[in-house]
């Protein structure tokens, strides 16, 4: 039943997408305000400016944080998955992602990734 659904709904989200593009472009402004458009520091003039630099390093390490965070959270459904599966499948399956996982980490270790301060 869900196989005959399937392309109704890719048309219709392609439908809506392309609908709210329209709209969109339609709606909008063609030369958006200034006043809109600058940074807004509690009604004053901003003293900086809004573009300071920002470290690459520090967003690397937040991106990694942010892919091992996940890795762990996926870990965390393996006791639902043994009752579910067979345990010898499960296992598999969990012993492949752990060493995925390990490789990524041995990778980012070895290239530097998780060096915090630059030479």
């Amino acid at each position: 039943m869900w196989t005959s659904l399937f392309p109704l709904f890719i048309i219709t989200v392609l439908f809506l997408s392309i609908i709210m593009v329209i709209l969109g472009r339609t709606l909008s402004p063609a030369k958006p305000d200034l006043g809109k458009v600058a940074p807004y520091e509690c009604g004053f003039d901003p003293i900086n400016s809004p573009r300071l630099p920002f470290s690459f390093r520090f967003f690397l390490v937040a991106i990694l944080f942010l892919i091992f965070d996940l890795e762990i959270a996926l870990l965390l459904i393996t006791p639902i998955s043994n009752s579910i599966s067979s345990p010898s499948q499960s296992s598999s399956l969990l012993i492949i992602f752990m060493i995925i996982l390990t490789l990524g980490l041995l990778y980012e270790w070895v290239n530097g990734g998780l060096d915090w301060a630059e030479d």
